[in-house]
């Protein structure tokens, strides 16, 4: 059997014979970026695919922690998982297809031992004013690739940029067709819905992608695709789908980074790993558990905000699931199992000894809250006298009892929950929601009571107040306002002293003591902006804007902002403010609350 160790220096092997050099590798949870997670190898690189010289020189690799939050809910089938690692090599306008596919082919049917008959390719047919992909169809028949293995594909498959088909691409920006690699299962049952449409990109399990080269030869100008001088080459290969390929075992679930998970996991249900609801069950369980013991190893504690999110709800998953295979959540074993993923990423992406008795510390607590939930939950199902999809989503709403949980429980009296009924409810109270928080206005309002109005006005004295104090560097990230407090989000590099905060709310006070009158004029966007007016960054305005000032026409005016309002009339009308708390919600971003 090929195991994990063995592809690792297999592929680092291969790659430092070709003359190329090993990349550090970005933390899962990056600091500044525009994803939460390192969702591939490749992002770190960017600027380089874009003619920016690397300090390492034009060939390069690694091995890629990724996490990707959209493969959440597909996991449970026999290959997704959320987290991964990601096999990659690049070179920065030094070789291209011609190295890159026989490279490819070498690695795969020679190093690894996979099948050549069970390798089947995807090319760029045409589309969107790019030629087919003859040199890349070429090689393949060249290194013994049947026709009939080597399948064509239009822009939605075998293009790629970070903006999609080259009529969406930004002038400047950069893309090129691919050729990815799929492995076929032959004795596998699931392609039978598809019978003779079968085909490496449909969802039927038969096949799977093992690789993928992008070959970035295109910037997008204000008249279409022009050829780049620097031309690149952008592999990726998910580690966990090679060691699947190398065995041809089709479920990743069975291979070395995830058999003992999987073992741990019947021994603390008393299930067996064979049904194929309970493989679903337990498969969840043993990837979201990784996914959030890698996050809680990069110091990422469960919480209702950005990264900690996915970790609650990765671990909520899990006891839910773990409820559903056994009727009651062990949240305790659970939390000990964390010490097999350690067991296996132990001096390959961290420390155990560092890490392992605050991760499993976190997870116990985590679960055990949440253990009081799902006790809570049964306790009031078990006192409905009507079960249907509506009390279903009250018990989520008010306890947040899962449905899944809902529906279980209703099944064993005989009654069938429609989910669709149920996320129908769920979407007319998120309707309902956005409705009154949004209403008439922009703003973050809660509502338009009076209350909430007078902190709408506050917050534009908060935001100038701040950068009075702090610098023109604050900038407004965002806001949300109820009729019995204020939040404020602003960017800045750090937590303000309590003296800096003192000074900002002595400045608010001191407005709405002078009486100010809040104005509201309606003016050309130009105009506005030459006012000084601020906007906030993540609005889109039109010709004509809305903006407010606070304290006049001229130079007295102390505050100007575009907004659409309401607000009071005269800043005496807000009474005093005093700032609450303060916290930093993320790299760079603040978070205020007053009342």
């Amino acid at each position: 059997m090929i195991t994990s160790w063995d592809v690792r220096q297999k592929f680092n092997e291969f790659w430092e014979k070709k003359d190329h050099k090993l990349i550090p590798t970005s933390p899962l949870v990056l600091e500044v970026d525009t994803t939460l997670f390192t969702i591939a190898g490749m992002q770190q690189l960017v600027p380089y695919l874009s003619g920016t010289p690397h300090s390492l020189g034009k060939k390069l690799y690694n091995i890629q922690p990724c996490f990707r939050t959209v493969d959440i809910d597909e996991v449970g089938d026999n290959r997704h998982t959320t987290f991964f690692e990601m096999l990659g090599n690049w070179s920065l306008g030094d070789y291209f297809k011609a190295e890159q596919i026989p490279w490819m082919w070498e690695f795969y049917t020679k190093e690894l031992g996979i099948d050549k008959e069970k390798i089947h390719v995807t090319v760029f047919g045409s589309g969107s004013g790019v030629a087919r992909d003859e040199e890349s169809i070429k090689i393949w028949q060249d290194l013994g690739l049947h026709n009939n293995h080597i399948h064509e594909y239009g822009i939605e498959k075998n293009w790629w940029s970070e903006f999609g088909p080259p009529e969406k691409m930004p002038v400047g920006k950069i893309g090129g067709v691919s050729t990815e690699v799929f492995f076929e299962f032959t004795d596998v049952t699931h392609d039978k819905k598809y019978g003779a449409t079968c085909h490496p990109n449909c969802d039927c399990g038969r096949f799977l992608e093992i690789g993928n080269s992008v070959f970035i030869e295109y910037r997008k100008t204000a008249t279409g695709l022009e050829e780049l001088p620097q031309k690149n080459v952008d592999f990726g290969g998910g580690l966990e789908r090679l060691i699947m390929a190398a065995n041809n075992e089709s479920d990743v679930f069975n291979i070395d980074l995830f058999a003992p998970i999987i073992s741990e996991i019947e021994s603390i249900t008393g299930k067996k790993y064979v049904k194929e609801a309970d493989k679903q069950e337990m498969r969840i369980i043993a990837d979201h558990l990784k996914a959030a013991t890698m996050m809680l190893v990069e110091g990422v504690l469960p919480s209702n905000k950005m990264q900690g999110y996915i970790v609650r709800r990765l671990l909520r998953r899990v006891a839910v699931k773990l409820y559903d295979l056994e009727g009651m959540s062990k949240w305790e074993d659970i939390a000990s199992a964390s010490n097999r993923i350690l067991d296996i990423y132990d001096g390959i992406i961290f420390n155990k000894e560092a890490v392992g008795s605050s991760v499993s510390a976190a997870i116990s607590q985590e679960l055990s809250r949440f253990t009081m939930t799902l006790d809570r939950g049964i306790a009031e199902f078990n006192k409905l006298q009507t079960i249907d999809e509506v009390t279903a989503f009250n018990l989520f709403q008010t306890y947040g009892f899962p449905f899944e949980i809902t529906e279980e429980l209703a099944r064993q009296k005989g009654i069938n929950l429609d989910k669709k009924l149920f996320d129908e409810e769920v979407g007319k109270h998120q309707a309902a929601s956005r409705s009154s928080s949004v209403g008439m206005f922009k703003g973050g309002l809660a509502d338009h009571s009076e209350q909430t109005i007078k902190y709408h006005t506050a917050t534009h004295l908060l935001h100038q107040a701040l950068r009075d104090v702090l610098g023109d560097t604050v900038r407004q990230q965002g806001s949300n306002i109820t009729g019995s407090r204020l939040r404020f989000d602003f960017s800045f590099d750090r937590k303000p002293t309590d003296e800096e905060l003192s000074k900002v709310e002595g400045i608010i006070n001191d407005k709405i003591k002078e009486a100010l009158p809040v104005i509201n004029k309606i003016m050309p966007k130009e105009e506005a902006e030459k006012l000084g007016a601020m906007s906030f960054f993540k609005d889109k305005y039109g010709d004509e804007v809305s903006i407010y000032l606070i304290g006049g026409n001229g130079n007295e005016t102390y505050s100007k902002e575009f907004c659409g309002g309401p607000h009071v009339k005269n800043t005496s009308e807000i009474g005093p403010v005093k700032i609450t708390k303060t916290e930093r919600i993320g790299a760079g971003l603040i978070r205020i609350y007053a009342e």
